[in-house]
């Protein structure tokens, strides 16, 4: 009977820790913009004495990456990783692709819209100086 018991609770211990481990994994639908997106789910990269986080939004879905870094500008910081691509300009660098998704108003009228903690930034990626434990949100925005 005891062996009964302890086999049930094994199996209701495994599928409790599958339908977490699935939670954990979900992921945007790779349609519209999203379907030339590097990554479709939230994922870690580097390693560094700073951590950030960056959010990119687009039509609605959004993914998170956690950034370790010892880069002081949080440019710097994605530009490491391949997070982020675009073009040097007057006022820094004009922020054309995040997560392979592109966002080019000369196309069809959409940008990047960089903010930390919902509020807009007042500095181009390349001029934001990070700090531990920071967020930033990268949203294509039309």
């Amino acid at each position: 009977m005891k062996k009964t018991i302890t086999s049930i609770t094994a199996v209701i211990l495994a599928f409790v820790l599958i339908f977490s481990f699935s939670a954990c994994t979900e992921q945007v639908d790779k349609s519209g913009v999203w379907e030339s997106a590097t990554y479709l789910k939230d994922a870690e990269f580097g390693k560094g004495a700073k951590t950030v986080q960056l959010e990119v939004i687009a039509e609605e879905q959004s993914v998170t990456f956690t950034i370790h870094t010892d880069k002081e500008t949080l440019g710097d910081a994605l530009l490491e990783h391949g997070l982020i691509a675009g073009e040097q300009g007057a006022y820094g660098l004009y922020v054309k692709t995040v997560n392979g998704i592109l966002a080019d108003y000369d196309i069809d009228q959409t940008y990047w819209s960089l903010s930390k903690n919902g509020e807009a930034s007042m500095t181009g990626v390349d001029g934001t100086k990070i700090a531990d434990a920071e967020h930033y949100e990268f949203t294509r925005t039309k």
